[in-house]
């Protein structure tokens, strides 16, 4: 139902600047969804006003422009750098005598082309559905009825009210099945849990270099592409992390400004990695002139699926584009790294990233030296056997000083197993 045509189309970008819309889409931007999703910007038609006209979005001026240069250009579809609705799509269409697509017709689109996880086209699917049930009576117009009551109901009446039916079965059916998909993601979530795995999972605008990041750090081959949305599809690898050990790694779909709420929806099961994660590393391309402004874009789909509170160290990429800039690490008063200066294509400081990470990580890591007392032999052998020992010194009396690291959590299920208070745990002064 939702293949595309496989040639290369031709569009006439539409994009209106409106006065009384203070956080107005990005036309540059726009050109680039439209190039990935592999359709060749023929013409753009632009223009502003004080607010949408209610009917056809756009003024009559405006749509004669439209109407033109799909005459001189033969273009096979209209792309607005909006969100129209229903009617406003239906009349447009009905005007240019063209196919007609909005902002989100574009992203869903591009991500129909992406998704390759059977939980992916599910996604992909489910919110293609959800928009399409709003512009349903399209395909229909032919057969409506403009009065009800007996006598006037016909095929047409009938056919919508069969599609719509058909349409609720085959999103429920959908939903059903990514409720499974989120519990298989629950249990895996829950075993690394009970491991004490921690999660960290990459975040970022569409583009930021994320894929490019993740595949430096584990050298894996995640396919990574200079266009937006080149990643649609979670991929997770496994790290070992110094005084950390293993850790996953999670690569997620690129956040974009004004996401339709219905992809965030559609992408709760994949988005919930993140919300799940001990640490969120938010990729940013340093060198874009809306660096800013796509920052705030995250930050809000964060909020939007719950993920506000997770910890975040900024990972500003691409430091290649800039000019004479070297790697570096930002700290704040108390000394905690907050932000990384790196190049994911160059490799350039990935390794301060690392410890950054651990660092963050590691945050309720406990690092002491403690004595052991000839009796408390049990609990010198599961600090041994969890390979928490850094350095093991013995005393003339038989005591010894062992230098310990290990999470604070392991530390009492230890003293717990060794049948052993905290309180009774005697620590070495200045390590001896």
């Amino acid at each position: 139902m939702f293949e595309r045509p496989d040639v290369g189309e031709r569009a006439v970008v539409v994009h209106v600047d409106f006065s009384s819309q203070g956080d107005s889409e990005d036309l540059g931007e726009f050109r680039d969804l439209v190039h990935s999703a592999g359709v060749e910007v023929v013409a753009t038609v632009t223009g502003s006003r004080n607010q949408p006209s209610p009917r056809l979005f756009i003024g009559r001026g405006k749509l004669e422009e439209v109407r033109d240069a799909i005459r001189e250009t033969g273009a096979d579809v209209v792309l607005f750098n909006h969100a129209l609705s229903p009617s406003q799509e239906r009349n447009v269409e009905r005007e240019v005598r063209c196919r007609v697509l909005d902002r989100i017709g574009v992203i869903l689109d591009i991500f129909a082309q992406r998704a390759r996880t059977h939980e992916g086209k599910l996604q992909v699917e489910l919110a293609q559905l959800d928009h399409m049930a709003t512009r349903l009576v399209r395909g229909w117009t032919h057969l409506e009825r403009q009065s009800g009551g007996i006598g006037t109901r016909g095929p047409g009446e009938t056919q919508l009210e069969t599609d719509r039916r058909l349409l609720r079965a085959r999103i429920k059916k959908i939903h059903n099945r990514l409720e499974k998909v989120r519990k298989q993601r629950d249990q895996g979530r829950r075993a690394r849990q009970r491991a004490d795995i921690p999660t960290v999972s990459l975040v970022g605008y569409t583009n930021a270099g994320k894929s490019t990041l993740f595949n430096t750090i584990t050298t894996s081959g995640v396919y990574a592409a200079d266009q937006l949305f080149a990643t649609l599809d979670p991929t997770m690898r496994r790290l070992e992390l110094p005084d950390v050990g293993p850790t996953v790694l999670a690569d997620t779909v690129g956040f974009i400004r004004h996401l339709p709420h219905r992809l965030v929806e559609a992408f709760r099961a994949t988005l919930e990695e993140t919300v799940q994660a001990s640490l969120l590393l938010h990729v940013v391309d340093c060198s874009s002139e809306h660096r800013d402004e796509n920052m705030i874009q995250v930050d809000s789909v964060l909020e939007e699926i719950g993920a506000e509170d997770v910890p975040v160290l900024e990972v500003f990429n691409k430091i290649d584009l800039l000019d004479d800039f070297s790697p570096r690490v930002d700290r704040d008063e108390n000394g905690v790294p907050v932000r990384v200066w790196v190049s994911g294509q160059t490799g350039a400081g990935l390794d301060q990233l690392i410890d950054a990470v651990v660092e963050r990580v590691s945050e309720d890591v406990l690092h002491q030296s403690v004595v052991l007392g000839p009796t408390d032999g049990k609990l010198r052998a599961l600090l041994h056997q969890a390979g928490s020992v850094v350095d093991e010194q013995y005393r003339d009396n038989g005591d010894a000083v062992m230098e310990v690291r290990l999470q604070s959590r392991d530390w009492y299920q230890l003293l717990s197993r060794a049948g052993v208070e905290a309180s009774a745990v005697r620590l070495a002064e200045n390590g001896h």
